[in-house]
């Protein structure tokens, strides 16, 4: 940490004074002419003498006289004058050093302090990820989140009527453990009035009374408000929830949003920018998290360190040939397979080199050409698509997995 500092005082020294070379030419040639001035007043006065003796306005002897005073006048002016051109440079130009110095410390400080992280050291690519990945493990449970905040209150403007048959609902459920339909009315109306904590109680007792019918948009719900109930903090709790929504249904899209945004809590940036720039580009326009993504996203590319702009909302690409299609060509004809997934194959491909994607686009493309017979090419993008992901673990088992299937890894 000393050395950067050692380091840019030199820099900004070394600027100073290059600054205040090129001031201290200005003001030595301001004051050089303020003393040719008086310079050539002398030798002017030199110049009328001589006229004068050849006018014969005055006698030789005299002229002398005058010609040796003159000259000495003129001697001593030349003499004060380089002096004080000396003496006033190195002046102005101890005050511009300084004075340009010091502007320069204070603005790089405030900058630094704002931008920058005080008394930290440069992290390595590798120690950083290290760094995230202990924040993400050691971050706060739900239960810590949901303490530090305040329990919510009815709203003023609620109307008795519907207070009154709120608090009746509470009373009802709680007398009545096993209500899964009283339970799944009751999430509705406390998400209504904001009470998130209250419908994660009732939520988790819907998954509870489901058992092994609960559906995706029960996981999904119940990921939700873990979350909001947490003050938008995705907790471990709620982490598990989301992996086990996309396991049951990958393109689940609230899931990928919030897994997304536990990525930033966590110092993973750029594992977030691909997930929100796919959903962007997969839409719709009026999904719940096409908002909030538009909100962060510039922000994050920059973090990530890529120069973006916004996409086409909802305007997506061909996602490449599914996996039932990839079925399908395993059991035709090589002819038939290159007419069937070739044009896909080239489409996706090339959007990959052009644009990049996410995991499954990758895996999809090594399964393809795989199936196409194209082992060489797989092999080749099955270890560009490793290079691309190497810190990202979920995504590293998606892509082996596809270099299994097409053959490229044992």
């Amino acid at each position: 940490m000393l050395s950067f500092w050692l380091v840019a005082a030199a820099m900004t020294i070394m600027v100073g004074a290059v600054l205040a070379r090129a001031v201290l030419k200005g003001s030595t040639r301001d004051i050089s002419v303020r003393a040719a001035s008086d310079v050539d007043v002398y030798r002017a006065q030199l110049a009328e003498v001589d006229r004068d003796v050849a006018r014969g306005v005055i006698d030789p002897a005299d002229a002398e006289r005058v010609h040796a005073e003159v000259a000495r006048r003129l001697l001593a002016a030349d003499t004060a004058a380089q002096a004080e051109t000396r003496q006033a440079g190195k002046r102005r130009a101890g005050i511009v050093v300084f004075a340009l110095i010091g502007v320069a410390l204070a603005g790089s400080l405030a900058t630094y302090m704002r931008l920058g992280a005080p008394g930290y050291g440069d992290m390595a690519l590798s120690d950083r990820i290290a760094f995230a990945e202990e924040v993400r493990r050691t971050r706060p449970a739900q239960e810590v989140a949901q303490r530090s905040l305040p329990d919510a209150v009815l709203p003023d403007g609620l109307g008795d009527q519907y207070r009154e048959l709120l608090i009746k609902l509470r009373e009802t459920v709680e007398a009545r453990p096993d209500d899964l339909e009283g339970y799944t009315l009751l999430v509705r109306q406390e998400r209504n009035i904001g009470d998130f904590k209250r419908a994660l109680a009732a939520q988790r007792n819907v998954v509870r009374l489901r058992g092994d019918d609960v559906s995706v948009a029960d996981l999904e719900t119940l990921g939700d408000l873990l979350v909001l109930a947490a003050g938008g903090y995705v907790s471990p709790e709620a982490e598990t929830v989301l992996r086990a929504v996309l396991a049951r249904d990958p393109s689940s899209g609230i899931a990928r949003y919030y897994l997304g945004l536990m990525l930033t809590q966590t110092g993973r940036p750029d594992q977030a920018f691909r997930i929100w720039d796919q959903l962007l580009r997969q839409g719709p326009e009026t999904a719940a998290w096409i908002e909030p993504i538009l909100f962060q996203i510039e922000e994050l590319a920059q973090l990530a360190g890529v120069r973006y702009a916004i996409p086409e909302i909802g305007g997506g690409v061909a996602r490449g040939p599914s996996q039932d299609d990839l079925d399908a060509a395993a059991e035709m004809t090589p002819a038939e397979r290159m007419e069937m997934i070739g044009a896909m194959v080239s489409g996706l491909s090339d959007r990959l080199a052009r644009e990049g994607g996410p995991a499954e686009d990758w895996a999809r493309l090594i399964s393809s050409l795989g199936v196409m017979g194209e082992w060489q090419r797989a092999s080749a993008i099955h270890t560009n698509a490793i290079e691309v992901f190497a810190d990202d673990k979920d995504a590293l088992e998606m892509i082996n997995a596809a270099g299994r299937r097409a053959g490229v890894i044992d």
